[in-house]
Formats: structure tokens, sequence, C-alpha cells
């Protein structure tokens, strides 16, 4: 009776806490895989040339990424600053990059866009693209987010990092970030 109980109360904890690993339809979740971010422009946590900024060329700079896990249909990125005053300051979105693409180049632009099938979504400054960093004072984060995902996302073109957050929402298999810092002279 008491191994019993003892079993009946642990398989009790175990569910009751979620470690069954599944979800409210009883599908068990993918472990997101990781994927290594760099660019030749500047290191993880380094200082982003000014090239990249707008004291600058304010082009952006070349990223590469990969592995590219099991199952990726496209990628998506996501480019931000959480240091900005007024909350997170969006420099560029840009979802449908093909699986084939492990890489954008520098000063990447709608023509890149147009032969690989990608779509630009809307930054802060309220335009499609990149728009490089411009703080108005200190040192600022940018963070440079890639997002493989297992399905082709149908948001049309400028639409918002929260509403392509929303639409990734179950479909992220794998993510990595680059983050670079600048600060205006």
């Amino acid at each position: 009776m008491i191994k019993i109980s003892a079993i009946f109360i642990s398989m009790l904890l175990l569910t009751s806490t979620g470690c069954n690993q599944g979800n409210k339809e009883g599908k068990v979740k993918k472990e997101i895989e990781k994927i290594t971010v760099k660019s030749p422009a500047f290191q993880s946590g380094g200082k982003i040339p000014s090239k990249f900024t707008c004291d600058g060329e304010n082009i952006s700079p070349a990223l590469q990424w990969g592995p590219v896990p099991e199952g990726t249909v496209t990628f998506a990125l996501i480019a931000d600053d959480p240091d900005a005053p007024s909350g997170t300051w969006v420099h560029w979105v840009i979802y449908n990059i093909p699986p084939g693409v492990t890489n954008l180049p520098e000063k990447t632009t709608l023509p890149f866009e147009k032969e690989t099938g990608a779509i630009s979504g809307k930054s802060s400054f309220g335009k499609g693209g990149y728009g490089g960093p411009c703080p108005p004072g200190g040192t600022h984060r940018y963070f440079f987010k890639i997002y493989a995902l297992d399905t082709n996302l149908t948001l049309p073109a400028l639409s918002s990092k929260q509403d392509l957050l929303k639409a990734m929402e179950g479909h992220i298999i794998g993510q990595g970030e680059l983050m670079g810092t600048y600060q205006r002279n």
C-alpha cells in the first residue's frame, strides 16, 4: 500500500509540475537549437564601426549564421536597441529569408530581398530596410537576432516587430544573436 501511494503521488507531482514536456495539446515541445551569429565588421560585445551607423554610411553590416537547424523553412532577423530612452528601438526587421541563405551581405538592400524572396518589415524609423545605430547619448547595445522557423510566414511587407514575433510563436526551431555596442562621439 505504501509503495503504491508513493508511486501515485510521484506521478501526480510530475504531471502537475509540467514535467511531461507537453503543452495543452499533449504535443512534446522541441528544444530550440542554438545558432551562432557573426559579423566580419565587429566581434560579439565589440564596438560597431561608425560606417554602419547614422554617423557613417548607415549601411547594414555583413552577418553570417549557422548551423541551420533541421526542418528550417525560413529565417527571420530582428535588430534592435533595448537601451533607447523611449523603449526598445527597432533598427531592422526582415523575414522569409530562404533556408539556403546563411549570410546577409554588407549593405543588404531591397534588390537582395527581391532576389531571395525575403520580406522587409518596418523599423522604428517608420520604413523598411536597415537603419543604423544613432543613440542620443551614452553607449547602447544593439542585438542582431536570427530565428530559424519551421514555416513560411504570411505577413505582408512592412509588418512590425510585434507582428513578426506573434507570427513566429510556436515556429521557432533555432535562434542566436550577436550584440554590438555604439556610442556617438
